[in-house]
């Protein structure tokens, strides 16, 4: 398959209209919709969205090549536009982007179709033939120069170094995605390293798999090893070796700082296991903090399902009556228990336990995974609960990494009964004794004391903790400030006060409902586009999904985040107000019959902050020329 397969006549458009980022990402977005490459255009876009809320697709050199994989795409395609005078894109280098790819990928692509895809970026790294497609005058001219440029496919590089002469350097490269930053980086690199006439030999870790796969001798022989991934990759065969660990986009942003930390060997040895974020540094690298949310998400995204799941099941049992469940109580229901066992006693009860395992195998890898499983077993029938469990998970991935060092000096024949024998057992029970005896009383003594407080506040502070709870959820829409609204919130379901939940989940269902609400009563202010994806905002809001408002934010933040962030202070406010209360950590308005209060007063809160956030984006934004 060849990239002019995808790439065609109409889905080039040789003289973009836009003027920033968000109207690119429109344009080319909507040329594809026209083409009949896409199934749903809304889907699409706020796929290349949360792909460039991970990082700018604007890879520097003038090129910018948004790209997503999704079911919303019908056939697989590549859109191109062209701007002579060029379009600020945040791009790597800071500098405006000329030429811009965007790549629709469906989400059961095949081999074929993937591999065609990435070579897209081999080539855009030729300069000389950037400048063919910017010389262009029609689309035949694009079209003919992919056409010249494709010959036989490309043979995988299965060389090795040489090891003969000056110091070898090996590399990874990989990206969420796998279509356009991991083999741009490794072609940076590559191009680089022969530049500096090295030895170099990259693996590349894309949508069709890994490629060019690093050997153990490969490693044994390693100077040191650049690994330029945002996605995790296998770290512990490169155990012993200088490695410097950085984003992919550094990989295309520094190929020649990197190459030469990597010849002078400018990093720490990697000692295995949670040591991977070490050698990240200032020059792009991830920061203690940055490494402590990438834990805690692994966490809270694998928790999830546990809590969707299990929370609408437990709602379900409350249809039959509070009370239902109790085998003592004259509205006792046998199906009511059944619910109630499987959400509440099961997937409830997994809840921490599998927070805390997936925190400690995020830092500590697969032998974290046991002792922060205990730890966080122990946190939940021990006292300490939620809490406790986070507390746990990161206790049981520090320790586990403190044993990988304690151990790294035992003889290799000994390497195969660690992550069997002695990870396990030592992080189990140093993880269990710090738990029982130093973490749950105390943490549990807290987790009472904030029950009380909250229990004894008086109206008007709840007020206040409703209207901080629910603007968070409007501030990021889905990332740190959000989830950490949302986390206390089961927090407190878990602690048995159900009020701060009401307030969280009535903010998070304003920002796609005000924005929906917006699309209908002040069309002038927004696109055909926009107004239908307004529709699909409808059932998102409804459903409790924030992250249906972030296509409109990351268009027009100015305006959008300080509406949304209004419109759910308000729900959160009025839930409090309203002494509203909700056992159910997700669902939306189809638990809202469920809630503990007033139904019909909770669903008023809710449609009034969403009245709030769309009134003020009619104010705020102005009448489309």
């Amino acid at each position: 398959m060849k990239i002019t397969d995808l790439l065609k006549k109409d889905t080039i458009i040789m003289s973009l209209k836009s003027s920033d980022k968000a109207s690119v990402i429109d344009e080319l977005a909507a040329k594809l919709d026209q083409a009949g490459r896409l199934n749903d255009l809304a889907a699409f876009k706020e796929a290349i969205l949360a792909r460039e809320a991970q990082s700018t697709t604007g890879v520097g050199e003038g090129i910018a090549i948004p790209h997503a994989k999704t079911d919303a795409v019908k056939t697989p395609a590549v859109a191109f536009g062209r701007s002579i005078n060029g379009i600020d894109y945040e791009s790597l280098d800071g500098q405006p982007a000329n030429l811009f790819f965007m790549i629709a990928a469906p989400d059961g692509a095949n081999e074929a179709h993937l591999e065609t895809l990435s070579s897209l970026s081999s080539f855009l790294m030729d300069p000389a033939f950037r400048e063919v497609l910017m010389n262009a005058q029609s689309e035949n001219d694009i079209v003919q120069a992919f056409e010249s440029r494709e010959g036989a496919p490309v043979e995988e590089d299965t060389s090795k170094p040489e090891n003969t002469v000056g110091p070898t350097v090996l590399a990874v490269t990989a990206c969420p995605t796998g279509i356009a930053h991991t083999y741009m980086a490794a072609d940076a690199l590559k191009a680089k390293a022969k530049e500096k006439g090295l030895n170099f030999k990259v693996e590349t870790n894309g949508s069709s798999g890994v490629k060019n796969a690093l050997t153990e001798e490969d490693i044994a022989n390693a100077t040191a090893i650049i690994v330029a991934a945002d996605k995790q990759v296998d770290m512990d065969r490169f155990k012993g070796k200088h490695v410097i660990q950085v984003p992919v986009a550094q990989g295309i942003r520094n190929p020649d700082g990197l190459l030469e930390r990597a010849v002078n060997q400018d990093a720490p040895v990697f000692e295995g296991g949670g040591n991977a974020a070490s050698s990240s540094d200032a020059s792009g690298g991830s920061t203690a903090g940055s490494a402590f949310y990438k834990h805690l998400m692994s966490g809270v995204s694998a928790m999830l399902p546990f809590v969707v799941g299990g929370g609408i099941l437990i709602a379900l049992s409350f249809a039959f009556g509070i009370d239902a469940v109790k085998p003592d109580d004259p509205s006792y229901n046998a199906f009511a228990k059944a619910l109630m066992d499987i959400g509440g006693g099961t997937a409830f009860g997994l809840m921490v336990p599998i927070l805390a395992g997936f925190i400690a195998m995020s830092i500590a890898d697969r032998p974290g995974l046991a002792p922060g499983m205990i730890g966080g077993m122990l946190a939940a029938t021990g006292g300490s609960g939620f809490l406790g469990g986070l507390i746990a998970g990161f206790l049981a991935g520090y320790i586990v990494v403190g044993l990988k060092k304690l151990f790294s000096g035992l003889p290799q024949s000994l390497d195969g009964i660690k992550p069997v024998l002695i990870y396990p057992v030592l992080g189990i029970f140093l993880t269990g004794v710090t738990m029982i005896y130093v973490i749950n009383g105390p943490v549990g003594s807290l987790n009472e004391w904030l029950g009380t407080v909250l229990g004894n506040m008086g109206t008007g502070n709840l007020v206040l903790l409703g209207l901080v709870l629910g603007g968070m959820m409007a501030v990021d829409m889905g990332g740190p400030v959000n989830k950490a609204a949302f986390t206390f919130g089961i927090a407190m379901i878990e602690a048995g006060n159900y009020a701060p939940h009401a307030a969280i989940m009535a903010g998070g269902m304003v920002p796609p409902l005000g924005i929906a609400l917006a699309t209908v009563f002040f069309k002038s202010r927004f696109t055909q586009q926009e107004r239908d994806a307004g529709k699909t905002n409808f059932i998102m809001g409804a459903s409790f999904i924030t992250e249906g408002a972030i296509p409109f934010a990351a268009k027009d933040p100015a305006r959008v985040i300080p509406a949304a962030i209004a419109g759910s202070a308000v729900a959160g406010a009025l839930a409090m107000a309203f002494g509203i209360g909700l056992r159910a950590p997700h669902g939306g308005v189809f638990v809202i019959p469920l809630v503990e209060g007033n139904p019909l007063l909770y669903l008023l809160a809710v449609l009034a902050g969403a009245a709030v956030t769309a009134v003020l984006l009619g104010v705020l934004k102005k009448p489309l020329k």
